[in-house]
């Protein structure tokens, strides 16, 4: 792999919510790039990163090996829902603070191999774990239409969920869906393209959160995060979506109301007009932020 394509996003903005202690003990939960990494390491911090796919792993271990040799990054490749396990093994049991970036990769999308992508077409993957077994197309060729209007309605929020996936069950019975313009162009039958997004997005959407099991990781993930957090600790959470955004809103708020902390974010943090124009995937980015003090 020589290049692994991916811009954090609301750097400073994490930054300035965490506030890295000298020689504090940090997890960035979804290493990317390392980029936010890196600034907490700059920041004083020392930090275990995780990341579940090989991809971000071999080029962090490659790019950052310096922090690597230096003993101020460790990376260890899992996934987030089992943060507590991997980070108790890795001597990280007691924790200053913790970083979830959520969403899908500016590599995977741009890797047109992944399946992410609506713009490229590829074979119908979307794994971001490319060493577990369950892709999007063996979900629209073999999940029974109610079971697919199940997951557009509950992980899209499609409104036309039965019409997509009704369509879906009549065309596979001719031939197998295959690739990404495959599904784009079935959906593109049903919907009209009266929308700002494409049609099909709220779908791929959908079968990405099913095949990596997004939304029940993430809670299982924050729950456990917080509990590897010492008092004064912050756990910090970028969603790129509604969905997930709410299971955030609502543990901050469950927490709060249970006497174990403040959140430190009344409104979620957006990133400014600035980034947005170079970055335009950090306009849907909302940063918040819960201190832990029992």
């Amino acid at each position: 792999m020589n290049e692994f394509n991916h811009i954090p996003v609301l750097t400073s903005q994490v930054i300035n919510s965490l506030v890295p202690v000298s020689d504090g003990k940090y997890i960035d939960a979804t290493l990317g790039g390392g980029g936010h990494a890196e600034e907490i390491v700059k920041n004083g911090g020392t930090v275990l990163g995780i990341d579940q796919d090989l991809d971000a792993v071999e080029f962090v271990k490659k790019s950052k090996q310096h922090l690597i040799e230096t003993r101020k990054l460790f990376v260890f490749k899992g996934n987030f829902r089992d943060i507590k396990l991997i980070a108790t093994e890795n001597g990280f049991g007691k924790i200053h603070g913790v970083l979830f970036d959520l969403g899908v990769s500016s590599h995977q999308l741009d890797d047109g191999s992944r399946g992410f992508s609506l713009k490229k077409n590829a074979v119908l993957d979307m794994r971001m774990d490319e060493g577990t077994q369950l892709l999007a197309r063996d979900i629209v060729n073999t999940y029974s239409k109610e079971e697919l209007a199940d997951i557009f309605l509950r992980y899209g929020e499609e409104e036309n969920a039965n019409k997509i996936a009704q369509e879906i069950v009549d065309v596979r019975h001719n031939s197998k869906i295959e690739t990404t313009h495959d599904l784009a162009a079935i959906v593109n039958n049903v919907v009209a393209r009266g929308r700002k997004i494409h049609p099909a997005t709220r779908i791929f959407q959908a079968l990405r959160i099913e095949v990596n099991e997004e939304l029940t990781s993430l809670q299982k993930g924050i729950n456990d995060a917080f509990e590897l957090l010492l008092p004064g600790g912050k756990i910090l959470v970028i969603s790129f979506h509604s969905l997930e955004d709410r299971i955030i809103k609502r543990t901050f708020s469950e927490w709060e109301a249970n006497g174990r902390g403040t959140i430190k974010t009344k409104k979620p943090i957006s990133a400014d007009y600035k980034e947005v124009e170079k970055n335009p995937r950090a306009r849907s980015a909302k940063l918040r932020v819960f201190e832990k003090t029992q």
